[in-house]
């Protein structure tokens, strides 16, 4: 089992060296190994079949109460977030169709939180008078009832995705590694590691613009409404900055606000109507990895799997104050070289995915920390998350055998619905989604290739280009109290060469002093 995990550690090594913006000869060799150290591990597993290849599985016995918890507690909701884009086809028409189409539920939101007073209005929202009484002084028969009623659900639900179709279509033109990727209305941007962005017409399948200016890989985008965009017209804006822009976020809030993360892990906020800086703070200890805004709330992550929340309280000097930090050891995060850590926010939760066979999920308010599995190899690796209603999508890819997936899961209680794959599937390193008028799903990824994937009617005639199959291993998973769970932090070095990874680390911690510098470049059509 020692061996097994060397050649893994070796190989999560490389396919993080692979999605690098620029990689030394000593870093190609290495990923020239890719071939023979799959086939040994291949070997090795072949040899070890049995319980050692489903490491991270729970069991239906002593978790059952841990789930059964997780499945009736109420979502924290605060209570002064503006409502999510309207998602079609809601909750109530899903319960009164007996196989409904996989629709969403619109997104809970986050709301004001006071720093330091992580026991003072922390618990839950208004929730339905209902919801009280299977707390309080319902009997058992009506607990049994809506025990029942949400399994049905379930059972709905999960037969639905069985029977899902998409329609895959391959978006050419980039030459390289398509590193982030956001959707509006019927187009597609993408940004990639050949310094370009392209914006696609997701009807046709056709490159609509092609936007250079980057002397570098573009690793983040985001989309402002519209309303932001208007008074610009044409005009292009460019903001200078000290390290390189590794990812960012567009607030709305006010004037609105650009939240920009850096190589050397600082957080910077910019104003939208001036684009002057409005405030710098050294958050993270490594790279800003991931942003995301959640109603007045501003959530990012680093390499090093720390994870910062912080409140926008619209001012024009030091908008962002900090209510959280949590580190790499409480996230569960942290351990390697090159972290990648993706996060997506829902309520008083966070999942965050960071490269393993699981995905972790941090309630950010108190730092308690649960974990779902997300496939049943040790080999597979979480690359990005992503929620659309009622969804929770994760992506897995397997070191071992190179085959990349989707995993489904009902939100609130986190229940494994489908996976989906297709013949020679690359890994997913980026996605995005959302719902056309009609109600069917549309989603984008990107990694290898940049593919469109579009819902069919599932009493269609047209072949689904998509695998969609269930893994009888993950059926019996339910999230995991960190107390439940081993402690599997590992580190990622290459033990080949661990002095010459070593010195590269300590490069990077000098990058605050003398980094590169970075243009961030906002094109407004």
């Amino acid at each position: 089992m020692g061996e097994v995990r060397k050649l893994q550690k070796k190989l999560r090594q490389i396919e993080n060296l692979e999605i690098k913006i620029s990689l030394t000869p000593e870093e190609r060799f290495k990923i020239s190994r890719k071939a023979e150290l799959r086939s040994r591990l291949a070997e090795l597993q072949l040899q070890l079949s049995g319980p050692q290849q489903t490491l991270g599985i729970v069991g239906d016995g002593k978790k059952e109460k841990m789930k059964r918890q997780v499945e009736h507690a109420p979502e924290a909701l605060p209570s002064q977030t503006p409502p999510a884009t309207k998602i079609l086809k809601g909750e109530e028409e899903s319960k009164a169709q007996p196989t409904p189409v996989p629709a969403a539920r619109p997104k809970e939101t986050g709301g004001k939180a006071e720093i330091g007073r992580q026991q003072e209005r922390m618990g839950p929202a208004r929730v339905s008078d209902h919801c009280r009484d299977m707390s309080g002084g319902c009997s058992d028969f009506d607990k049994e009832q809506k025990l029942q009623q949400e399994e049905a659900e379930f059972t709905s639900l999960k037969a639905s995705w069985e029977k899902v179709k998409f329609r895959l279509r391959l978006l050419e033109g980039h030459s390289d590694i398509v590193t982030c990727v956001v959707a509006v209305d019927n187009l597609v941007v993408s940004g990639s590691r050949d310094t370009t962005v392209k914006v696609w017409h997701v009807p046709t399948a056709t490159e609509h613009k092609h936007l250079g200016g980057h002397t570098g890989g573009v690793t983040c985008l985001s989309a402002p409404a519209p309303e932001y965009c208007k008074r610009l017209g044409q005009c292009v804006k460019s903001i200078y900055t000290f390290n390189a822009v590794t990812a960012l976020c567009f607030v709305p809030e006010k004037d609105g606000y650009i939240i920009t993360g850096s190589d050397g892990g600082k957080v910077q906020a910019w104003s939208w109507h001036t684009f002057e800086n409005c405030q710098s703070v050294n958050a993270h200890q490594e790279a800003v990895t991931s942003i995301q805004s959640q109603g007045p709330l501003v959530f990012t992550g680093s390499a090093e799997g720390g994870m910062s929340v912080w409140e926008n309280r619209c001012l024009s000097r030091d908008p962002l104050r900090l209510l959280h930090h949590w580190t790499g050891q409480v996230t569960g995060c942290g351990g390697g070289l090159g972290g990648r850590l993706s996060l997506s926010p829902r309520g008083d939760k966070v999942f965050l995915a960071y490269g393993r066979a699981w995905l972790k999920i941090l309630h950010w308010r108190t730092g308690t920390t649960s974990r779902l599995t997300n496939h049943s190899s040790i080999t597979g690796v979480a690359d990005c998350v992503h929620q659309i209603g009622g969804l929770l999508i994760g992506s897995c890819y397997d070191l071992a055998n190179g085959e990349s997936t989707l995993n489904l899961f009902s939100l609130p209680q986190c229940r494994y619905l489908a996976t989906l794959t297709w013949p020679d599937a690359p890994r997913i390193l980026c996605f995005a989604a959302w719902t056309t008028g009609s109600g069917d799903h549309r989603w984008v990824t990107g990694g290898r290739d940049l593919i469109v994937w579009e819902q069919l009617p599932s009493s269609g005639k047209q072949r689904s280009d998509v695998t969609v199959k269930r893994d009888s291993r993950l059926d019996s998973c339910s999230l995991e109290s960190e107390e439940d769970t081993e402690d599997d932090e590992e580190t990622d070095d290459y033990e080949d060469d661990h002095d010459s990874d070593e010195g590269k680390d300590n490069r990077r911690d000098d990058a605050e002093d003398g980094g590169s510098g970075s243009w961030l470049r906002c094109i407004l059509q």
